[in-house]
């Protein structure tokens, strides 16, 4: 349901040590991030944009405080709990594609349902109409190296959405397209997450999605400023 919190950050704080100097990249952020809602993270370079969704998925933890989902607070958890869940409530779409180049376009799109409990024909059936509706059934039996950028970066998102997680988190997923693509890109997964009511968490440069977010955040700083709601 719409406006029901997913996602809270309390008191979370993370810091790097560069050499002797230790770097403070996010200072004591509480924000709750709720169903359904589009959120956009700005900010340049080395801002923390990156940092912040490896916290929410669990694959780094804070110095200081607490990251729910679902009311869970995954940083509490025991490294292997914290991989399970991640496994099945966390959806992660890199903007390198991180495809695995020795398994063809199906088996990519279905690696987290193997690590989940396996292939059930009913869901084998789902990944190959998600494959039909973003136009690659004609693709499943190619490996990624015969794939455009497009069509990998296609492949990444159904790979993230597959397993019906609950967040889905995105990372620069426009940066390795042209614009055009990159722009089929986020409309696609504008249209995948929205009609399932999925959370989506985003971390870009590209202004041009600003307007398509339901709220933009800057981190800047150390600090997360709200700027559009």
């Amino acid at each position: 349901m719409v406006g029901v919190p997913i996602v809270q950050l309390q008191n979370l704080t993370k810091s790097y040590t560069e050499g002797k100097q230790s770097r403070i990249i996010l200072n004591n952020i509480n924000v709750s991030f709720n169903a359904g809602e589009f959120i956009l993270l700005l900010g340049h370079s080395g801002s923390g944009k990156s940092t912040l969704l490896n916290l929410i998925s669990g694959i780094d933890a804070p110095d200081q405080g607490d990251i729910l989902i679902n009311n869970i607070a995954i940083n509490r958890l025991s490294e292997h709990r914290r991989t399970l869940f991640r496994r099945e409530h966390i959806g992660f779409i890199f903007q390198f594609f991180n495809l695995i180049p020795t398994l063809s376009v199906f088996e990519n799109v279905t690696l987290a349902l193997h690590l989940n409990g396996g292939v059930t024909p009913a869901k084998e059936k789902d990944v190959r109409a998600l494959l039909e509706r973003v136009g690659l059934s004609h693709r499943q039996e190619a490996f990624p190296d015969r794939l455009s950028g497009g069509e990998q970066q296609r492949v990444a998102i159904l790979r993230a959405i597959a397993h019906n997680p609950t967040v889905l988190l995105a990372d620069e997923p426009t940066g390795n397209l042209d614009e055009e693509t990159g722009r089929t890109i986020i409309q696609l997964l504008l249209e995948l997450t929205r009609q399932v009511n999925k959370t989506l968490i985003m971390a870009t440069h590209n202004p041009e999605i600003v307007p398509l977010a339901d709220k933009v955040y800057r981190i800047k700083n150390g600090e997360l400023i709200l700027s559009k709601a």
